[in-house]
């Protein structure tokens, strides 16, 4: 969000950055959701269960890969960088900087509740409903590859 605030927007604007990202994006998303589909089956009963990690490095470990993942940057360029964008426009800095805390909000209370579902219903999923889960993941994420690269192809070639 920083990053956006400071400026990184103007950059998305290039027609280059476009096509670069939905590029990005789209062998990112497949390869992703291939490698989902093709490890589903080395999901075991043993990776259900809980590790022996402590929660503030179970914490620090997802904390930092969702800092750093490249996706998660890109979303908040693009995603929130355009409407941030749109908004600057047409509200104060002040209702920005608010609008921008309830974001936060709502990330923190969605990542929070997930924690408690897995949490509650990691006993209750077998290897066979996990692996399920996985091919589907896989797939989905193979779909909105597909259409990411739908939007590179727009932009290279019919723009």
């Amino acid at each position: 969000m920083l990053l956006v605030y400071f400026g990184m927007i103007h950059l998305l604007d290039a027609p280059f950055v476009k096509a670069f990202l939905w590029l990005f994006g789209f062998f990112v998303l497949v390869y992703t959701g291939v490698d989902s589909i093709r490890n589903t089956g080395e999901i075991t009963a043993m990776e259900m269960r809980g590790s022996e990690a402590s929660l503030f490095r179970s914490y620090l470990s997802g904390f930092l890969m969702s800092l750093f993942n490249p996706l998660s940057i890109l979303f908040w360029l693009g995603i929130y960088g355009s409407i941030l964008a749109k908004a600057a426009s047409e509200y104060p800095m002040q209702q920005l900087l608010l609008y921008s805390g309830a974001i936060v909000l709502g990330i923190l209370l969605w990542d929070v509740t997930m924690a408690a579902a897995s949490s509650i219903f990691r006993k209750m999923l077998t290897v066979r409903v996990l692996r399920g889960i996985s091919v589907l993941s896989g797939l989905s994420l193979i779909v909105f590859g597909f259409y990411f690269g739908v939007q590179a192809a727009r932009l290279l070639f019919f723009s």
